[in-house]
């Protein structure tokens, strides 16, 4: 079983100059528009309830955040650590449409041309599934992810949806997952994919 024993803030930064300077090919970016449960879902995962801080100062949103996470295989006891970098929410406009333009150039400088980035996680309300904003999120990624990288679509709040609407969701989007956060459906499972996708290499 694969789970996550520790997690801490980094750093944050505004911009790719500003990223932190490793050489290693480790990190998990989640992004997700506004209120669709971003921060919720990273303190499940990491089972730290004040990891990720919901903030409705636009300022603070803006930027950039970095946290060194430690995984442990429980069968081996062997620890590995990674970063998520938890991405600003697209699409909140409540900022000067100057501000807005840098700080979508920011991201999507950053998506294209971090090289260390090894997972995209794009977070989508599972009652809103169709919503443009994520089709074009999700036209972006298939169009600067490189070979070495990987997307991993991911379906939020779905403690909110029956079971016929789930499958109804699981049919049209096969290769997504599912998860609650408020009654932690689909955590380790996230985690362990998560976790296969990091470190494939190194079972080979």
């Amino acid at each position: 079983m694969i789970e996550i024993i520790d997690a801490k803030f980094i750093t944050s930064a505004p911009n790719i100059e500003a990223a932190p300077d490793t050489r290693e090919q480790n990190e998990v970016v989640f992004m997700a528009r506004s209120n669709v449960g971003k921060s919720s879902l990273l303190n499940a995962l990491t089972n730290h309830k004040g990891l990720a801080k919901v903030s409705s100062t636009p300022g603070k949103t803006r930027l950039i955040n970095y946290f060194d996470v430690t995984f442990i295989d429980r069968d081996t006891m062997q620890k590995k650590v990674a970063k998520f970098v938890d991405l600003p929410g697209f699409g909140y406009a409540k900022v000067s449409k100057s501000m807005k333009h840098e700080w979508e150039k920011n991201l999507t400088d950053y998506i294209s041309k971090r090289e260390q980035i090894k997972l995209f996680v794009h977070l989508v309300d599972c009652r809103h599934p169709d919503l443009d904003i994520d089709t074009s999120v999700s036209q972006f990624l298939l169009a600067n992810i490189k070979e070495n990288q990987v997307i991993l679509q991911i379906f939020t709040k779905v403690d909110k949806l029956n079971q016929k609407e789930q499958n109804a969701l699981k049919q049209k989007f096969p290769n997504a997952m599912m998860v609650s956060s408020s009654k932690k459906k689909g955590i380790h499972k996230v985690i362990a994919t998560i976790y296969d996708i990091l470190f494939e290499e190194d079972k080979v």
